[in-house]
């Protein structure tokens, strides 16, 4: 047994003795030995390159040089290509070396929501957007049916009061007729002393009653016209002349002059005084020294950049914005014209008052 195992074992063992082997290890060496020689070769040129290449500080050392032999140009200017159609860029507005340039808007001193006086339905609608309108025109109608009622019930008060008034004053004229003659018999003894009290009396109350019913057709005259004044609020006119520029109620719709939610509407059109226009603008407050009242200025719609508007400075208003650091600037417009337009875009130059006397020939 042990016999066999080691048979079998040498029959395992490798020989390396023969010439099969020897030439099989060659074979396996050689490409392990190229590959060395490679990387070696490798390793030694780029040694050599390290060395030959000039130390750093000689390279930083010769590019100033080089860059003052070479100098810098300038990128040249590029032109934008023109469009074909497109119209050519408008000009601005030329400003004064020198002068203070602020921004602001077109606004109204004279703006209105016009609404009525009451609580009711809208029956009419008068107007729209765009239209002008003078002052006192009629803008709108709210349902006055039942205010007629009360001022046709006042007025039919008024009447059954001068009849009142007419009926005791016939009465009273008998009284004293009677009074008379019975004062007359009196002091003749053929009428008695109390048919004369009861005489005197019926006139003293009968004059009392001319006097209430008169009373009654005063007061009566006064319901007829608050009666009359509630109709009219039924009536929405405009306060002033002007434009509306924005329509906010339709017939069928509650319009009230204290917005209580819901549906209702607490105006019929938005109306503005076109010859109130100015502009306001927010000048900073480090600049405020330079602007004073009635100073010349300048003015240019955003809309309008090729437009100067000849302008003066009304007031500045006497306090400043903490959030913006700004002060309030009012400017009065030149001229009155229909380009301009409420809460239009404009800028604005101050000019200086004395260059301006210089300039001008």
């Amino acid at each position: 047994m042990q016999d066999d195992t080691a048979r079998l074992l040498r029959a395992l063992e490798i020989d390396r003795s023969g010439a099969d082997w020897q030439r099989r290890s060659r074979h396996r060496v050689w490409p392990v030995l190229v590959t060395v020689s490679a990387l070696a070769g490798a390793g030694t040129g780029a040694y050599l390159a390290w060395g030959s290449a000039p130390p750093r500080s000689t390279v930083e050392a010769a590019k100033p040089a080089a860059m003052a032999e070479r100098p810098l140009q300038p990128p040249a200017e590029t032109k934008p290509t023109p469009v074909q159609g497109a119209a050519p860029p408008a000009a601005a507005a030329a400003r004064p070396a020198g002068s203070l340039v602020a921004s602001g808007f077109i606004v109204a001193r004279r703006m209105a929501t016009v609404s009525a006086e009451i609580t009711g339905r809208v029956e009419e609608v008068r107007v729209q957007e765009g239209v002008s309108v003078a002052a006192g025109d009629l803008l709108a109608r709210l349902d006055d049916r039942l205010a007629r009622i009360d001022l046709d019930l006042s007025r039919a008060k008024v009447t059954a009061a001068a009849a009142a008034i007419d009926s005791t004053a016939a009465d009273l004229r008998d009284a004293e007729r009677t009074l008379t003659r019975t004062t007359a018999l009196s002091g003749n003894r053929v009428a008695s002393d109390a048919d004369l009290i009861r005489a005197k009396a019926r006139a003293e109350s009968l004059r009392a009653q001319l006097q209430a019913a008169r009373a009654e057709l005063e007061a009566a005259r006064l319901t007829v016209a608050r009666n009359v004044e509630a109709v009219d609020r039924h009536l929405v006119r405009a306060p002033f002349a002007g434009v509306v520029t924005e329509k906010n109620a339709q017939p069928g719709e509650i319009i009230s002059p204290m917005s209580s939610g819901g549906f209702t509407r607490t105006g019929i059109c938005t109306l503005v005084d076109m010859d109130s226009l100015e502009i306001e603008v927010d000048v900073n407050e480090a600049n405020i020294g330079r602007v004073s009242p009635e100073q010349p200025v300048q003015a240019v719609l955003d809309a309008y950049p090729d437009w100067t508007i000849p302008a003066s400075v009304i007031a500045v208003i006497p306090t400043a914005n903490r959030d913006k650091a700004t002060i309030k600037v009012r400017i009065a417009l030149g001229l009155r014209d229909a380009r301009i337009l409420p809460n239009m875009a404009a800028k604005v130059t101050f000019l200086d008052a004395a260059r301006t006397a210089r300039s001008t020939p």
